[in-house]
Parts: structure tokens; sequence; C-alpha cells
């Protein structure tokens, strides 16, 4: 089946994601994320692209980039390229590492942009972690970080300081936001909902999700509707109510 031909951005701003092939992590420690971060660097001098966000995660990595001398896929697979051979020299394996080619939406306007950020920052919120884990939020209030803070901060104000207040109460707030993952969903089957709750939630059983406690439950549930299980399909194998999944 040919590729579908991805959908040119008219700003050159994408909101791009990475996936590890067959969600397998994609970092093992922090030693690889350094890397990673590494190459990113190293790339957006080489290749003149701007960042405005990024999170890194356990099997996927988000980020939000602006082409400019070279278009978004000729520096991907360069990064791409070079932390494979990296990690797979560090592990001792061989092969690929991330699932197919990366996925990309374009961003052409200033309010999905905002949107994009904060998605991408609250990545490790939805799953009980901090906002600052591996993400490009902390780099918003230093001038040592690797993102191009200034484009986004100049969308809420002119003045730094007032921005940077907007943008923190911005970032901080509870949403609904959907991005690029609303597109790529993938429709699971019982046996393969079943054997990602057992894996994730670390027990034998699904049905061990009812004696959890409810902050570990809720963030689990969490995790798992946004891996693509759906509410009924969570309900039926675990045997939850359909009403603890919605609030969690």
């Amino acid at each position: 089946m040919p590729r579908t031909t991805r959908k040119v951005s008219k700003t050159g701003i994408y909101h791009i994601m990475l996936r590890g092939i067959n969600k397998q992590y994609i970092f093992q420690d922090d030693e690889d994320r350094y890397v990673f971060l590494n190459r990113l660097l190293r790339f957006k001098s080489e290749c003149e692209f701007d960042i405005y966000a990024y999170c890194l995660m356990s099997n996927h990595v988000h980020l939000l980039i602006k082409e400019n001398s070279e278009i978004a896929s000729s520096f991907m697979k360069k990064i791409g390229i070079s932390y494979v051979y990296w990690f797979n020299k560090k592990y001792d394996r061989t092969g690929h590492l991330f699932q197919d080619r990366y996925r990309s939406e374009p961003v052409e306007n200033d309010s999905y942009l905002l949107t994009v950020v904060r998605y991408i920052h609250r990545n490790p919120v939805d799953i009980g972690l901090s906002i600052n884990e591996w993400t490009s939020y902390p780099d918003y209030f230093t001038t040592n970080g690797i993102t191009d803070i200034w484009f986004i901060l100049e969308l809420l104000n002119k003045n730094r300081k007032v921005a940077l207040d907007m943008f923190m109460k911005y970032m901080n707030e509870q949403n609904s936001d959907k991005c690029l993952d609303l597109f790529y969903q993938k429709k699971l089957n019982d046996k393969e909902a079943i054997e990602i709750t057992k894996k994730l939630g670390n027990i034998e059983f699904c049905q061990e999700i009812q004696k959890m406690d409810i902050k570990k439950r809720n963030i689990l549930i969490s995790v798992l509707k946004r891996e693509g299980i759906s509410i009924r399909q969570l309900s039926r194998i675990t045997g939850l109510n359909r009403s603890i999944i919605l609030d969690a």
C-alpha cells in the first residue's frame, strides 16, 4: 500500500511524533534522553530549524518545529539515523527502533500553535508526572535551553514578564486538548487491550485494577485511554463502571 502524502504546512511549522516500534521504549534511562537532546541540538544548528516545544516520553517523542533551510523530513531522518545508531550500539541490538516513519501534522494558526505547545508539555502530566520532566517547559524560564521561546511568548504579550505569567497559567490549565494522536488512533482488539492493560498496570489480571488505590487507578486508566483503548472496551475487560473510566 502506498504511503499517504504528508500535508505541507503553509507556515513551515509541524507537530511531529516519533514512536518506538511496537510501542517499545526508545529511552531506557536518562543518558538516552540526554543523547537524543544532544542530537536534536546538533542538527538544529546544522539544518537551521526552530524548536518551539518538545517532550521525551519513554516510548515516543513529541516535537513542535519550524523548517527553514531544510525540509522537516531531511533533518528528522538525520536525527533518527544518528540516535538509532548510538542506541543500537549501546544496547548491542540491530534493526529499527522507530515505528515506520515519523507522524506529522501542519500547524497553521496561532490558536492551534498554542494548543499544541500545551498538549506537548502536558504529556507527562496526563500520566501523573511533572510538566518539567523531559519537556521544553523549563526552557521558557531560562536562556540556556535549546527551545526558541520568543516566538511563542510574543504571541501572548510583548512584555516578557506578562507573557511568562500568561504562559505559565495557560500551560497549567486543565483541558481536553487533542492533537496529533487523535488522527492516528488505532482501534485495538480485546486481546491487544488486555495485554497492554496487564503490562502497563503490572498486573496478572485486568480485574485487579478494581482493587488499586484510586489515584493510581485513575492514572493508569488515563494512560490506557491514550493508548487507544476505548471506554467501552476498558469497562468490558476490567469490570469497572463506565462512569469511573469517563471521570479518570
